[in-house]
């Protein structure tokens, strides 16, 4: 059995090395600047606002399909819902609507989990740009 602590590792670097493998070096960099930054945003601005900003930052057009924004967000959603914390959202609308619809209770535990999660997400995004990953 793993601790939520493992398992909240072992699914950050899944998901970086899935999504960040065979980028190009201006991605990396520019994703590894954004995943620092998020944690602050969020003590400071709030998670659902964060969430709702990565979400209107966003360009998820057909030409631009891995938007550093959206590529942070899908893994933090896919994250709360893999510990069922949130229901499975048909898309990042419902899901932020799930978030602002959360008794603070709940909503503070899922932004500390998401903080969490985060810490990882930059750790293994600054490997990959470093080229660690190889």
């Amino acid at each position: 059995m793993r601790t939520l602590g493992q398992q909240r590792a072992g699914f950050a670097l899944e998901q970086v090395y899935s999504r960040l493998t065979g980028k190009e070096q201006k991605f990396l960099d520019e994703f590894k600047s954004l995943t620092a930054g998020i944690p602050s945003m969020i003590l400071m601005n709030g998670f659902g606002q964060t969430l709702a900003f990565m979400v209107a930052k966003g360009d998820d057009k057909e030409s631009k399909v891995d938007d550093k924004y959206l590529l942070v967000f899908d893994m933090l959603q896919a994250w709360l819902e893999k510990l069922s914390w949130m229901k499975k959202a048909n898309n990042r609308r419902d899901f932020l609507v799930a978030i602002a619809n959360m008794e603070q209770g709940h909503y503070l535990m899922t932004q500390k989990e998401a903080l969490s999660f985060l810490e990882w997400v930059k750790r293994y995004a600054a490997m990959e740009a470093k080229g660690g990953g190889e």
